[in-house]
């Protein structure tokens, strides 16, 4: 399959600083690491470690299915999901059974909450799903609803690694994951400050190959088609990416993330 040799040897992953620094500052992309042991990572504990969203009014742009959503109430957050439709948001809505969560319809670039709301703002695996046009006006918009002293959180898959690779015969993100990494490298000009940036990778395990098309195509149902189009390409790929789980059938694949931390600047307020 020629997408599959094009993209296995594309990506070469660089080896940052394994220590996580004792200063809370860093300069765009000079990114520290998390345990490098991906078994030890979720998106839930790293993002728990840099903004505590305990007790915090948090916003969850893009919400999806709201796995998010409800393990922050878990937590003790006071969540809002927000999803582009009706549709979109349905499995969010019929999942959450008395979280307290509330959960709105809205774009990134409007989203429909009042100025000074939220105290973090989180993009979780979506920020590349926004039209590259459109990234600072949602990095803007998400800056606009915040508090003061209120954080930008955004965690991104990096355009690396066997799941890119197998993911990227469904629909290649490469272009909209570098607009995503651009965006948040000129984020003062929406009146933010990248304030800290961590590497880190998790641990995603599929049981077969219709569990990850049930987790394809729960980020765009239009993607089903595709991977239908592609399923025999795409059942080579799943046997050959990544490595063998626990058990028969299943894949393990570390899945390289960056997340970055972002304030208010200040001196654009």
């Amino acid at each position: 399959c020629d997408l599959l040799r094009r993209f296995v040897h594309a990506f070469k992953r660089q080896s940052p600083p394994a220590a996580w620094p004792a200063s809370s500052a860093a300069p765009a992309y000079a990114a520290s690491r998390v345990s490098p042991d991906a078994s030890t990572n979720t998106d839930l504990s790293v993002l728990e470690r840099l903004v505590q969203p305990a007790g915090k009014d948090v916003v969850d742009i893009g919400c999806g299915a709201g796995g998010l959503v409800r393990e922050l109430a878990g937590l003790g957050a006071r969540p809002v999901g927000v999803e582009v439709s009706e549709r979109q948001l349905a499995a969010a809505v019929a999942r959450d059974a008395g979280s307290g969560a509330r959960y709105l319809i809205g774009r990134a670039q409007a989203l429909p909450l009042p100025d000074a709301s939220v105290d973090v703002a989180i993009f979780m695996r979506t920020l590349h799903h926004v039209p590259p046009p459109d990234l600072l006006s949602a990095l803007g918009d998400a800056r606009r609803v915040l508090r003061p002293g209120g954080t930008v959180y955004v965690a991104e898959p990096l355009a690396e690694g066997d799941y890119f690779t197998l993911t990227s015969i469904v629909e290649d993100e490469q272009a909209v994951r570098e607009a995503a990494q651009n965006a948040l490298g000129g984020a003062s000009g929406a009146g933010l400050e990248r304030v800290r940036t961590v590497d880190y990778d998790i641990r995603v395990c599929l049981p077969d190959l219709a569990a990850f098309r049930t987790r394809t195509v729960s980020v765009d149902p239009d993607r089903a088609k595709v991977f239908d189009t592609h399923l025999a390409e795409l059942a080579a790929a799943f046997e050959q990416l990544g490595e063998p789980g626990e058990r028969p059938g299943e894949r393990c694949f570390s899945v390289p993330m960056r997340a970055d931390v972002l304030r208010a600047d200040d001196g654009q307020r």
